[in-house]
């Protein structure tokens, strides 16, 4: 069960019944990790993630963040997995072309994307996962417009570690 967002310090809150995340790592370290499905609004892109049933997610500001909305989570691209959808989906870059963003091109949702941030792994949109395993969300509020100067804070993310 999810609860509406509360504002605290900057940070939005998505509370559910277990407690909240430790802010450093973005990981419920009391938590094993959990396999989550998601997909596109189509369903034809599936895809995988293994973690937390207590999530950590981002809400960017950039440009296209702000225009597209999704919360997302940064995992590992060993805790990635795409089930199906290959050849539905389409990828758009912009300014370094170090982002690719994907789309499905039937319904244009864009479920996943690796990060100009962390190439080594996935973002996941939380908006596209399925809540059977989701005990809680915690938002963080990431100042995109001011990419330079705040992208090495999301480094940690891709990592195993």
């Amino acid at each position: 069960m999810l609860h509406p967002p509360n504002q605290n310090n900057g940070r939005a809150h998505i509370i559910g019944i277990l407690g909240e995340l430790e802010p450093e790592t973005g990981v419920n370290t009391m938590s094993e990790l959990k396999t989550h499905r998601g997909g596109c609004h189509c369903g034809a892109v599936k895809f995988e993630i293994d973690a937390p049933s207590q999530l950590y997610a981002h809400a960017c500001n950039c440009s296209i963040c702000y225009q597209s909305g999704g919360d997302q989570m940064i995992v590992p691209a060993s805790r990635f997995r795409l089930i199906c959808g290959t050849s539905a989906m389409t990828t758009y870059t912009f300014n370094t072309g170090a982002a690719q963003h994907t789309f499905c091109k039937h319904c244009g949702i864009k479920p996943f994307y690796t990060p100009r941030s962390n190439p080594d792994g996935f973002s996941v949109n939380l908006r596209c996962i399925e809540r059977s395993h989701i005990e809680s969300i915690e938002v963080d509020i990431f100042d995109g417009q001011n990419w330079e100067q705040n992208a090495a804070s999301l480094a940690h993310l891709s990592r195993d570690d």
